[in-house]
């Protein structure tokens, strides 16, 4: 079989050294471990920025560094999930300590110091890391102080570790309205898989980033006949190249093209509206274990 160039962390001339023997390259290194210190990096199968982005590592995110150019281009992997690729070297940091807190606000703020009044440093997305060295309270809002020397506002973190969400389709139908951006993973552009991706990661859930990826490693086959009244809230609808999460009764909530945004819609008539061009549906998934709500 051949292995997926998107999870093997190889190319022809280098090859991580845990693939040695099992994929052919000139030579073989251990991977360096980092972190992202940009708000967001673009995640792209070549390093240049005119190539089409694959996905994007978030603020804070564990990778994995195997070689960086002389034009600055990283070639690595993410650990959240194993997606390989090039980003810009600017965007990453060997030295960022642990974290201690995730971002759990769709959107929020670094400020460069603990004052809402003050500039802001970088923008912050749901899923972003960050570490906390101490707290201070300011007409009555507690504020995170950060290692960088930035600080956040405390009711948008949560401890890492702590309880996770237990509505993954409430986590991602607080992204109604946000843009489609093929590659997007955050509330600033996403799309399809990718908010499938982040839902299930506020509740705990690890999914592959693609989706024909999903379509295999998340949940179990439904045999609902076409029979939309077969689905309950949190089933997964997959069609060639996209995924749509089941809202409520004939409810589709997905990122998608023809809206250019996250939406809620008529199950049916995204059925046949994608239909129309050529695309049937390919299977429905539910996960085992999900008890969901509403």
């Amino acid at each position: 079989m051949t292995p997926d160039r998107r999870t093997t962390f190889a190319r022809p001339d280098l090859a991580d050294a845990a693939l040695a023997g099992r994929v052919a390259a000139e030579r073989y290194a251990e991977a360096r471990p980092a972190r992202i210190a940009a708000p967001l990096a673009g995640i792209r199968r070549e390093p240049r920025f005119d190539c089409p982005l694959d996905s994007e590592a978030i603020h804070g995110e564990a990778i994995r560094v195997l070689d960086v150019d002389d034009e600055g281009w990283a070639f690595v992997q993410i650990d959240r999930d194993g997606y390989v690729g090039y980003v810009s070297a600017e965007a990453l940091s060997f030295l960022l300590p642990e974290p201690t807190h995730t971002v759990t606000a769709l959107r929020s703020f670094a400020f460069s110091g603990s004052d809402l009044k003050l500039p802001v440093a970088y923008p912050l997305v749901q899923g972003a890391r960050v570490t906390v060295v101490g707290e201070v309270e300011r007409r009555n809002l507690v504020y995170a102080l950060l290692a960088d020397g930035t600080a956040t506002v405390m009711k948008h973190l949560s401890a890492v570790g702590g309880p996770p969400a237990n509505d993954f389709v409430a986590v991602a139908a607080a992204y109604v309205g946000t843009p489609y951006l093929w590659g997007g993973v955050s509330s600033l552009g996403i799309d399809c898989s990718g908010l499938l991706q982040r839902g299930l990661a506020e509740a705990g859930i690890i999914a592959p980033r693609d989706t024909d990826q999903q379509e295999t490693a998340v949940g179990e086959p439904v045999d609902w006949n076409g029979d939309p009244d077969a689905l309950v809230r949190g089933d997964l609808v997959f069609w060639k190249g996209h995924v749509g999460i089941i809202a409520g009764p004939d409810q589709l909530l997905h990122a998608n093209g023809f809206h250019m945004a996250t939406v809620i819609e008529p199950l049916a008539a995204a059925i046949a509206r994608i239909a129309s061009g050529g695309v049937e549906v390919t299977s429905v998934r539910r996960l085992g274990g999900y008890r969901p709500k509403g």
